[in-house]
């Protein structure tokens, strides 16, 4: 998961996953609005790929990228985890809030 979130804290590759959230696309695809090199976005595209975020496959001369299909999942049920402790932190508090006030 360190790596996942490490590969989400940079704009440009949450920028690409956005742009393949709309489907499959090639590096020159991807990197067409972006303002950098092909091979830069080939770096951003292989650090996404080691989080296991996107898939490449081979086409031919083509390279296209995908989503991974259950990418976020480790992210999302530790995510899930946090909202529910911390849902639970704020119960107790508001429970201690109430007490204080009634007394």
């Amino acid at each position: 998961m360190d790596a996942m979130l490490q590969a989400l804290s940079d704009p440009t590759r949450r920028a690409i996953l956005a742009r393949l959230a709309e489907g499959e696309a090639t590096v020159g695809e991807i990197a067409a609005p972006l303002p950098m090199s092909l091979p830069a976005v080939s770096q951003h595209l292989k650090v996404l790929e080691g989080a296991g975020l996107i898939l490449r496959r081979i086409d031919g001369q083509r390279r296209p990228c995908r989503l991974a299909p259950h990418g976020l999942d480790a992210l999302e049920a530790w995510l899930t985890q946090l909202r529910r402790a911390m849902e639970a932190n704020y119960a107790r508090l508001d429970a201690l809030l109430d007490d204080l006030q009634q007394e």
